[in-house]
Order: structure tokens, then C-alpha cells, then sequence
């Protein structure tokens, strides 16, 4: 049994199917990809598993369902979000952004910050400037700071390198690894950066129009031909 299980996901926005059958499985302690073009149902999948989206099917977190939780519920069972659109409040200081993080997670508010400011250590020096006056590089950091501000287990993190030069792509890549060997986190990366994902991922999901159209070790998907089909088509 896998740490993060999904199984025949099928996933709604109103009438409007956005996913349909998504099966994947993830190990404790692992990194895997979800790959595809602009969408192709990346966000979604990660919106669903934090329940934001209405869905059909399985979701299971070390063998227990997160059917019908609330997001509340499924960020104190270990799940930490860093979404494509951060969502960060703009006209509040970095500190204060990451605190928002830590309502589900208050009695480790100190020892969560230490790691933060470990991670990022231009969020401690700048941790009284809004977030509206920050580079995207830094709006980037300040999210995934405040995602571990919640203690996770799990960590799904949809698009980190959007909108990115190369230099800070590497410094993402390079906290992420950190993220997972230093703190034992599971992690979950959308994004459409291939290269990205294949240099971090142990297994990757190609996901197109909603369904996963391929899956497997990033070793093997590397040089497949299918993974350049599912984003420019046959």
C-alpha cells in the first residue's frame, strides 16, 4: 500500500468532467512528477486531493480516506499545499504570510520557522517586506515556506518554476531535494517544465486532457517519444 494513494479519480466543475480515471501511487519518502501541458489537469489533480474540486473515486493518505474532508482536515492529517497561483496575501509582511500557515501546526511555530528560514534564509533577512514588493522567485519561496509552516507529511507543490530565470529554477530544484532528504518529505510536483520534474522525480505521471496517457520511472521516460506527443500532439 502506497503513502498517497488515488484510484479512479474522476474530478467535476459543475457539469464539466476535468479528469477522468486518475490511478497513481506514491512511496513514503518519495518525489514524484506530474507532467503536462497547460491544461491538461495538473492544478486540478492537486486541487482534488486537498479537497477543493468535487470528485469521484479514491483518495488515501496512509491507508485513510480523504473522501469528503474538508481542507481543514486534510492539512492537520499532513498534507502541505504550495499552489501555481500562491494565493499568498499580499499586502501582509513575509512573517506573517508564513504564520498563516501555522494554524493547524501552532505548538511547532518556532521549529517550523527555523526550517523555513534554513531553506530560505532571504525570508528571514526580508521577513518584514510585503510580499506584493517581492520578486516572483521570492513569492515562490515564501509559498513553499508556508506550506512546511503546517507540518506536513506530504507536500504537493503545483508549477514551483513558473514565470522563473533558470538560475532561481535550480535554487527551487536544489531546496526541494533538500526538503526531501533532510526532512524525510514526500513530495508532489506539477509542472510543465519537463526537464524540471524528470531531474527531481523518481516516478512520473504524463497527464493529457485529463487522463494520465502515460506513466514510469523518469530514467524511462526520458528519451520517450510519447512524452513530447502528450504536449505537442501526434
Amino acid at each position: 500500500m502506497g503513502f498517497l494513494e488515488v484510484e479512479n479519480l474522476e474530478a467535476f466543475y459543475g457539469r464539466a468532467q476535468a479528469l477522468h480515471g486518475i490511478s497513481l501511487s506514491m512511496e513514503r519518502g518519495e518525489i514524484a512528477g506530474i507532467v503536462g501541458a497547460n491544461g491538461a489537469g495538473k492544478s486540478t489533480l492537486m486541487d482534488c486531493i486537498m479537497g477543493l474540486v468535487n470528485t469521484r473515486g479514491e483518495i488515501r493518505l496512509a491507508g485513510g480516506s480523504l473522501a469528503n474532508l474538508p481542507t481543514s482536515e486534510i492539512v492537520r492529517l499532513g498534507i502541505g499545499y504550495a499552489p501555481e497561483r500562491f494565493n499568498l496575501f499580499p499586502h501582509m509582511t513575509v512573517r506573517d504570510n508564513l504564520l498563516v500557515g501555522a494554524y493547524t501546526a501552532r505548538d511547532d511555530i518556532e521549529a517550523n520557522l527555523d526550517i523555513v528560514h534554513g531553506l530560505f534564509p532571504r525570508l528571514e533577512e526580508r521577513e518584514r517586506q510585503e510580499t506584493s514588493t517581492q520578486s516572483g522567485g521570492e513569492r515562490q519561496m515564501v509559498s513553499l515556506g508556508r506550506a512546511l509552516m503546517t507540518s506536513p507529511r506530504l507536500l504537493l507543490v503545483d508549477e514551483p518554476t513558473i514565470g522563473l530565470a533558470p538560475k532561481l529554477c535550480d535554487e527551487i530544484a536544489d531546496v526541494l531535494i533538500r526538503m526531501n532528504r533532510e526532512l524525510d518529505m514526500t513530495i508532489l510536483i506539477a509542472e510543465q517544465n519537463a526537464n524540471f520534474a524528470l531531474r527531481l522525480a523518481k516516478h512520473i505521471y504524463v497527464l493529457e486532457s485529463g487522463k494520465i496517457k502515460i506513466s514510469g520511472s523518469a530514467r524511462e521516460l526520458r528519451d520517450d517519444p510519447r512524452l513530447l506527443e502528450a504536449y505537442f500532439g501526434d
